[in-house]
């Protein structure tokens, strides 16, 4: 399994050539809006790229982009996409020729065979934001979306997590650093990955202070 971190909460797994891309962002659509302005170039392998299945955990512009998701779904056809309902009822709209799969809490979808994804809750502004488990190759990935740290979402995990990807920057009903770390250490995640810092923000990722931390780099492989 690869793993390359697309910038902001975006991510790119790689399983034997199948290749799910999550929350990708490569446009300025927040700035448009009147928000942060984008501090790193989109690298242009990663526009052209075309995965077999995308999933959005919520509907909120920098995980769920118009201007980035748009062109790649009107000019390919067949993938799976995943969101759920309120990114569903908008995604679904943004090109023909794809599988739109209802994605909410506790809902499980096999991609492929020995590649299952599984929703589960993310506590966050958009009532319908999930976390998603991957489960492939012997491992169990957990990227959490965005969420604030909340007890009920324990319920919903496995009892083993290898990786974990959690946002750090501590605004827009996400954790910060130090929630960060509790949530990581609570559901035993034997390493831990920082997203959603670097791109709208100049925040320092070495104030994360937690073990089995690995800090990534934009656009390249995650060394897990």
């Amino acid at each position: 399994m690869k793993v390359i971190w697309l910038g902001q909460a975006g991510l790119l797994f790689d399983v034997e050539g199948y290749r799910i891309m999550i929350d990708p962002y490569f446009s300025n659509s927040v700035e448009k809006l009147g928000g942060e302005k984008r501090r790193v170039p989109v690298e242009p392998a990663f526009r052209e790229l075309k995965p077999e299945a995308v999933i959005c955990t919520h509907s909120h512009v920098d995980h769920m982009d118009q201007e980035t998701l748009q062109p790649l779904l009107m000019n390919t056809s067949g993938l799976q996409v995943l969101a759920p309902s309120e990114a569903w009822k908008t995604l679904r709209t943004y090109g023909p020729g794809h599988n739109y799969i209802l994605f909410n809490r506790l809902t499980e979808v096999t991609l492929r065979e020995g590649l299952l994804v599984k929703a589960v809750k993310a506590e966050h502004s958009d009532p319908s934001a999930i976390g998603v488990i991957l489960e492939a190759e012997g491992k169990t990935c957990y990227i959490t979306g965005d969420t604030l740290y909340n007890e009920a979402i324990f319920g919903d995990l496995p009892e083993r997590i290898d990786v974990v990807f959690l946002p750090i920057n501590g605004a827009g009903n996400n954790m910060n650093m130090a929630d960060a770390a509790r949530f990581a250490a609570r559901c035993k995640a034997k390493k831990v990955v920082p997203v959603h810092f670097g791109m709208l923000d100049d925040l320092d990722p070495e104030g994360f202070q937690c073990e089995g931390r690995i800090i990534p780099r934009i656009f390249r492989e995650i060394p897990l």
